[in-house]
């Protein structure tokens, strides 16, 4: 074949884009069922491939490829992007030409992108997807101007629904026309800082000259972002907005709590009423309703809180935040990509590791796995609102809520904590440079309803399921061993004293009374070790069982502010805040990181800053109280 000419017969084109721009739609929408998808060799990034005639008789070759914000890569996806455009993959030829996919409605990074594949010398086309919302939302936009001001040609599309791929195809037609001759790669160098400032600037001057405007709203939701994400306003406001989550959390969960209560109560009365005392009865009673029964009773707080999350991120509002918070994640040597990951952590520490996936840079990510657990997953809430309603009083300061107050203390504490380990690991990993974040903002919307109600499901089945599954195979567990074996004759203790579990937490007693822990403490966290609410029901389980006074064996919350001095709940609170105690967390640590190293690294660390940080809170609070 005589490589001086281009085949009348194939032509190969790459699509190029932002992630969302509705790329892979035109891709789908051009090459049908004629595709196929594997891998790039040596990486786990899929490549898609297909294939469609013109009306001119001309077969097309389409390579849709990663989505890509600028051709100085970040993620191994974008990397590849640059890599095919450049001809730099043995296996994949080079597109002769280059169709860049822009979403209508965002054009100021796509232009961006635009300039910078004008400089890898192939010919561009530009389709303008998304073009009916645009028009519809009330976008404004000269695209013959456009065409003139970028020199390439531009093409309406509308992917989703197959309107404008005919006049596509008809360009690529007559583009294909032009080609004589294949374009020899280029030297290329990556885009500078400096080489970034100016093509915004450019793209800027582009839309201002092409006749774009934007319609109220955006402008609205642009002055709305000049505040929100602002340095020192925005983060004013997002303080308070998740202060004012901590307070609610509290405040609007206290009577359906109340009720969820009542109902415990009067279960475990109905129970002592119909059953004679003995095995069964102390099972159900003083093992499973007082165990799973003093996890069950948080499920208000926890679905509060989801309530919000779900609301914040269907706002968009949390992208935002993201923004805001990744100056503060770059200072201490995380990557602008951790803070979802991060995010993710504190509905559950394993999504969020497996989140860091999307981390390109292997220090990075693995930095962002070991400080993951410290982020306030949902399964701490439990353990904090059981010694918080215990131990501080319900008490208004002002407007605010004492309660509220302290937890969200205990939140920010998880946050400062993560960002100073951080900090530390930037200097022993030796970190280099930080990535920025980069996504695309979406609109402001009101949060939708259906969502929410789903979210809020999920999320409480997820609950569900945990308390009748391993919370409470654990709390019979923990029953069995608290109550076997029984008593010698003469006994004077309680029962549990001479049980299994009572002799397991007398020896480890000796291993925590330093920091304030007694022997109920030191029995609770050996299951807990399973997930961190079980601790919340082996106490409920291990007290009902202690309890002498049979009037005792209601509510948690009052045994422990009779049993314990204020100095052993906040050991306790500092202990939480740090200790891994979830061997799902490890073992997912494991899985991702293929090795053992890490997730003994991360238990050996947690569980030190842990005991570190309750034994200085036990020997303050014993100095001060």
């Amino acid at each position: 074949m005589d490589t001086s000419v281009v085949s009348e017969r194939e032509l190969r084109i790459a699509l190029l884009g932002l992630p969302n721009c509705g790329k892979t739609a035109l891709f789908n929408r051009l090459t049908g069922s004629r595709q196929k998808v594997a891998n790039y060799p040596g990486v786990t990034v899929e490549r898609k491939e297909g294939s469609f005639t013109t009306r001119a008789g001309r077969r097309v070759r389409v390579l849709d490829l990663p989505g890509t914000y600028s051709l100085k890569p970040t993620t191994l996806d974008e990397a590849i992007a640059r890599d095919v455009a450049l001809g730099r993959l043995a296996d994949v030829p080079r597109p002769e030409l280059i169709v860049l996919v822009a979403d209508a409605t965002h054009l100021t990074l796509s232009l961006r992108l635009v300039l910078d594949a004008k400089r890898l010398g192939i010919p561009l086309v530009l389709a303008l997807n998304m073009s009916d919302l645009a028009r519809r939302r009330g976008f404004a936009l000269d695209r013959e101007s456009l065409a003139c001001q970028l020199q390439i040609p531009v093409v309406e599309t509308v992917a989703v629904e197959g309107r404008g791929a005919a006049a596509l195809i008809d360009q690529l037609d007559r583009s294909a026309a032009l080609l004589t001759h294949p374009s020899e790669p280029v030297a290329w160098a990556e885009p500078t800082a400096e080489d970034v400032r100016v093509a915004h600037a450019e793209a800027q001057r582009i839309l201002v000259v092409s006749g774009y405007r934007e319609p109220l709203r955006s402008r609205a939701q642009a002055a709305a972002d000049s505040l929100l994400m602002h340095p020192i306003y925005g983060m004013l406001i997002l303080g308070a907005l998740l202060f004012f989550v901590f307070q609610a959390v509290f405040s609007w969960a206290e009577a359906p709590m109340g009720w969820i209560d009542a109902g415990l109560a009067a279960l475990g009365n109905g129970v002592g009423r119909l059953l004679p005392d003995g095995a069964l009865s102390s099972l159900l009673r003083d093992g499973i309703i007082a165990g799973v029964g003093s996890v069950l009773i948080f499920l208000p707080q926890i679905l509060l809180l989801f309530l919000f999350i779900l609301a914040l991120e269907d706002s968009g509002y949390l992208p935002r935040a993201a923004y805001l918070l990744d100056r503060v994640m770059g200072s201490v040597g995380l990557s602008g990509r951790a803070f979802i990951p991060l995010l993710s952590s504190f509905a559950c520490a394993i999504p969020g590791i497996m989140a860091t996936r999307t981390i390109p840079n292997l220090r990075d990510r693995i930095a962002t796995i070991m400080i993951a657990p410290l982020m306030t997953c949902s399964a701490r809430l439990p353990v904090y609102t059981l010694l918080i309603g215990a131990f501080v009083p319900p008490r208004q300061i002002g407007v605010f809520n004492l309660r509220g107050m302290v937890l969200f203390a205990l939140y920010f504490a998880g946050i400062a904590s993560a960002l100073v380990v951080g900090w530390v690991m930037k200097h022993l990993l030796a970190q280099r440079g930080h990535h920025p974040l980069m996504l695309e903002l979406p609109d402001y919307q009101w949060p939708n309803l259906r969502n929410l109600l789903m979210g809020l499901y999920e999320r409480a089945m997820i609950f569900l399921r945990r308390v009748g599954g391993i919370i409470l195979a654990m709390t019979i567990l923990l029953w069995f061993l608290s109550s076997y074996p029984a008593p010698p004759a003469g006994a004077t203790g309680v029962p549990i004293e001479y049980s299994i579990a009572g002799s397991i937490g007398r020896a480890l007693e000796h291993v925590f009374a330093p920091i304030g822990f007694n022997w109920q403490i030191s029995i609770a966290l050996v299951p807990g070790m399973a997930a961190r609410e079980v601790a919340v029901g082996a106490l409920g389980t291990v007290y009902a069982l202690s309890a002498a006074d049979e009037n005792l064996t209601g509510a948690l919350a009052p045994m422990l502010a009779a049993s314990w001095s204020l100095a052993t709940a906040l050991s306790l609170l500092a202990w939480y805040v740090f200790a891994p105690q979830c061997l799902s967390t490890l073992a997912v640590v494991k899985r991702e990181t293929n090795s053992w190293r890490y997730p003994l690294i991360m238990a050996a660390y947690l569980f030190a800053l842990a005991y570190a940080a309750a034994f200085v809170t036990y020997r303050l609070a014993l100095a001060f109280g």
